[in-house]
């Protein structure tokens, strides 16, 4: 489990927007409504969850700093 600051990837980011996984999904109308994800994936969820709450994104302090 990642605690502290997360280090961004250009790629991961990329590839997680126009992977074709995604698309099939999103072109079938298979998505759940926000906040249904422990439906789909109750032990994915509860990783997000934790990992989230733990660790935070360095894009998030540079928004605050230049708001």
């Amino acid at each position: 489990m990642k605690f502290g600051i997360r280090i961004p990837s250009i790629k991961k980011r990329i590839s997680a927007r126009t992977s074709i996984k995604r698309q099939v999904v999103h072109r079938a109308g298979l998505k759940m409504p926000r906040g249904y994800g422990w439906v789909r994936n109750p032990k994915k969820y509860a990783y997000n969850k934790v990992y989230n709450r733990t660790s935070f994104d360095i894009f998030n302090i540079l928004k605050k700093l230049f708001k």
